[in-house]
Parts: C-alpha cells; sequence; structure tokens
C-alpha cells in the first residue's frame, strides 16, 4: 500500500482524520491523473453516513490514517477518459461505496460487485494501482466510470447523496425479494433512521402498505404524517406487538443498535422473511422457535452492484424519492459526527462542499 503512486500529480484540499480521536481537519494530499478509464468529478455534495464515524475513529481496527470519509458523493463530471463509456463532461454524476473489484469473478460478472473477494472501497481501500483511496470529503475525485452511477435531473444533488448508500442498502433487499413491481404487500421497516426513512418512502412509492416498528412511540406522527406509513408498532408496548402477530409479508431490519430478534420475526406472517441491513456491534439474540414454527427466513445484504444503484437512482428521479436531510458546512463536520454519535439528526447529515446550492 501506498499513500501515492507515481501518478498521483493532482493535489485536492480535503478534510481527514489523523488518530483515533476521530476529528477532521483540513488536508491537503494528491490523486491520481485520470487514466483512460477513469471520470474527474467535481464533488458538491457528501452525506455523512455512520460508518464514517467508526473509520475515523478506527472502532473496527481496520483504518489506514490520515483516512479521507465519504462514500455518498454527488458532482459534475470534468473530464473523461477515451474508454470511459455513457459518461460526458458535465453529466451529474454519483459514487457510492465501491471503487474496484477484480471484474472477473462470477459475483462481477452477475453485476454484484459488491460481494467481489477483491473489492474494494471509496475510501480506505486499495485501488487497483497500490494507492490508498481518499473518499469524498474533498474538492474533487477521480474514479473508474465502471464504479459511477448518473444522478437523474428530477432529484436535487445534496438530498441525492445519502442515495447512494443509505438508498442502495435498502433499496436491494426490496428487490430482492420482487417488491419493486409486485402485487401490494404488507412491509414491516424496523427503525426511522437514515436507512428506514428511506426504505419507508420506497415502499409507499412501490404501492405496499408499509408499518414502521420502533421503539420510540414519539416517532408514530412523523412516521404517518410525514412520511405516509400505513402502520406504527411499538416495539416495547406488548400489546401492540402481540397484535400485530402474522400480520407481515417482509420486514427490513435497519437498526444498527443491539436488540433481539424474536419478537419481531413473530410479526412476520408463516413463510415471511426478515432482511438485517443493521449491522449491531454485537452478536444479535436470534431464539429458533420464531424461525421453526412459523417457516420465516432471516437474511442479511449489503448495498448492491452497480446496475442495481442505477436502477434506483432510476426510480428515484421516476418517484422524486430523496432523503430528507441537513446540510452541513465542512466547518462543521465535527459537529455533526457529535450530533450522529447522539442519533441527533432527521435523518442525514450532507456536507456542501463547493459551496452550490441544491438546485444544481
Amino acid at each position: 500500500m501506498a499513500q501515492t503512486t507515481p501518478n498521483h500529480t493532482q493535489t485536492v484540499a480535503g478534510w481527514a482524520a489523523h488518530d483515533t480521536s476521530g476529528e477532521i481537519t483540513p488536508y491537503t494530499f494528491k490523486r491520481r491523473e485520470n487514466r483512460d478509464t477513469d471520470v474527474t468529478i467535481e464533488i458538491l455534495y457528501c452525506g455523512i453516513c455512520h460508518t464514517d464515524l467508526h473509520q475515523a475513529k478506527n472502532d473496527w481496527g481496520i483504518t489506514t490514517y490520515p483516512i479521507v470519509p465519504g462514500h455518498e458523493i454527488t458532482g459534475i463530471i470534468t473530464k473523461v477518459g477515451k474508454k470511459v463509456e455513457n459518461f460526458k463532461v458535465g453529466d451529474r454524476a454519483g459514487i457510492g461505496c465501491l471503487a474496484a473489484s477484480c471484474l472477473d469473478c462470477e459475483f462481477c460478472k452477475s453485476s454484484q460487485e459488491n460481494y467481489c473477494d477483491q473489492l474494494q472501497f471509496t475510501y480506505n481501500g486499495v485501488f487497483w494501482d497500490g494507492s490508498i483511496t481518499y473518499g469524498g470529503y474533498s474538492k474533487m475525485i477521480v474514479a473508474d466510470y465502471r464504479y459511477v452511477v448518473h444522478v437523474p435531473e428530477s432529484l436535487p444533488m445534496d438530498a441525492a447523496a445519502p442515495l447512494l448508500c443509505a438508498g442502495i442498502t435498502v433499496f436491494t433487499p426490496l428487490k430482492d425479494h420482487n417488491l419493486i413491481e409486485s402485487p401490494r404487500k404488507k412491509i414491516g421497516v424496523v427503525g426511522l433512521g437514515g436507512l428506514g426513512h428511506v426504505a419507508v418512502k420506497f415502499g409507499k412509492a412501490f404501492g405496499h402498505h408499509v408499518t414502521v416498528i420502533s421503539t420510540s412511540p414519539s416517532k408514530e406522527k412523523e412516521a404517518r404524517e410525514r412520511l405516509g406509513a400505513d402502520g406504527f408498532i411499538v416495539s416495547s408496548n406488548p400489546k401492540q406487538m402481540e397484535a400485530g402477530k402474522r400480520t407481515l409479508d417482509f420486514i427490513l431490519d435497519t437498526v444498527s443498535a443491539d436488540h433481539g430478534l424474536g419478537p419481531i420475526l413473530e410479526l412476520l406472517k408463516v413463510n415471511g422473511t426478515m432482511v438485517i441491513v443493521g449491522a449491531p456491534g454485537k452478536p444479535l439474540e436470534l431464539p429458533a422457535f420464531p424461525l421453526l414454527f412459523g417457516k420465516r427466513t432471516i437474511k442479511g445484504g449489503i448495498i448492491g452492484g452497480m446496475k442495481e444503484t442505477q436502477e434506483m437512482m432510476d426510480l428515484c428521479g421516476k418517484y422524486k424519492i430523496s432523503c430528507d436531510i441537513e446540510v452541513v458546512k465542512p466547518d462543521n463536520i465535527n459537529e455533526a459526527f457529535n450530533r450522529l454519535a447522539k442519533n441527533d439528526v432527521k435523518y442525514r447529515f450532507v456536507i456542501d462542499i463547493a459551496g452550490s446550492s441544491s438546485n444544481l
């Protein structure tokens, strides 16, 4: 691994963490020159994902410092390599979590690059040239076009940014279970945060009955009136949980806090499926009886491949789906990190990298 290679000659202004304090400070670094298969993007906005906070503090023990976080990137293409297909200068573009994969395995060939054994991420990864990847907390980025998507004209660039991580994370399980164009189903969404609120929007746009399952009774009005949820179950209320037994066809669990799965599984109908996309820090409690006596399935998943990500962006453009956000300036990243650690945001922070209007 190397911070740079001889091809890294472009000086870039950004923001980085340098130690386990996780404090983000201005940082000047080098990016590679645009290769034949690359596009160069002027970054307008970058979402703040909870992963950024973990990586900045080295909570998972895998951080290489200095680290420039950010994998929810939207911007404008300023340069295009001669082998790039389907992109041109001036296009609105997005970059999510993926920077590179082997391009040759069964997963890459079936548009599931996100499960490639050689997958590398947009930041804190290792690119094909051996250099460490730096993310979207910066003024510009160079990316291989095969890991870039178009951002529809109908979407605001700021509120579209978190779709590149939060959006695709909840979209993929819905697609995998034929819930995009299927007849009306009853869907449950556990947690009403950065992931959950987008899942509710998708579920309603696709014509389903959506029930939010939350530990917070105070979120019911918000779920119903702001996001259009049809039902609301307080998971700590035994009567509500009992009344909800065997009523849901599918549950998407977006919660990263430690929680037991048994009572939630009981909300599924026989043959129902739960998909976990949150990442609790401790092993989940999973009793056998709700699975055995309900013939239920529990699965997990991460983001999606590039083909799915573009499909999601196109559908978001069609249905005018974007994230509910709070825009912050780069000077306020540390404050945003502190608030994010306390879940004090509705529902995603987005950094205004370029100081531009959201109507770009």
